[in-house]
């Protein structure tokens, strides 16, 4: 179990109502339960808030925007990662166009890492 900060609920609450659109539509089809997997959105971790997460995987989803490509971004990302796979948690990043240009594909390509 990771210990998580006040602050950080309080921040993923600010989260679930400000999401992006690929953000979004992901959650739209997550919260149908694909593959019979729950999915959490905005899900505090520790001093970190996961975009999505399947606790039965144990899988954290992140959606990354333009603003992960700056090295600044990808170190901390890597942080975060790091921490998340010393409480046992694996993640996984999905680029936000492809969750635009199809978001089916990216859900069952979740479900298959899930499963």
């Amino acid at each position: 179990m990771i210990r998580v900060q006040k602050d950080t609920v309080k921040l993923a609450r600010k989260l679930r109502a400000e999401m992006t659109p690929p953000e979004t539509a992901l959650w739209k089809a997550l919260r149908t339960r694909p593959g019979a997997h729950k999915f959490r959105r905005q899900h505090p971790a520790g001093i970190y808030v996961l975009q999505f997460f399947c606790a039965r995987a144990r899988l954290a989803i992140e959606v990354d925007g333009a603003a992960h490509d700056s090295a600044k971004v990808i170190t901390k990302d890597h942080e975060r990662s790091r921490f998340l796979r010393e409480q046992g948690i694996a993640t996984t990043r999905i680029p936000a166009r492809l969750v635009l240009e199809n978001v089916d594909a990216v859900v069952q390509r979740l479900v298959q890492i899930c499963d």
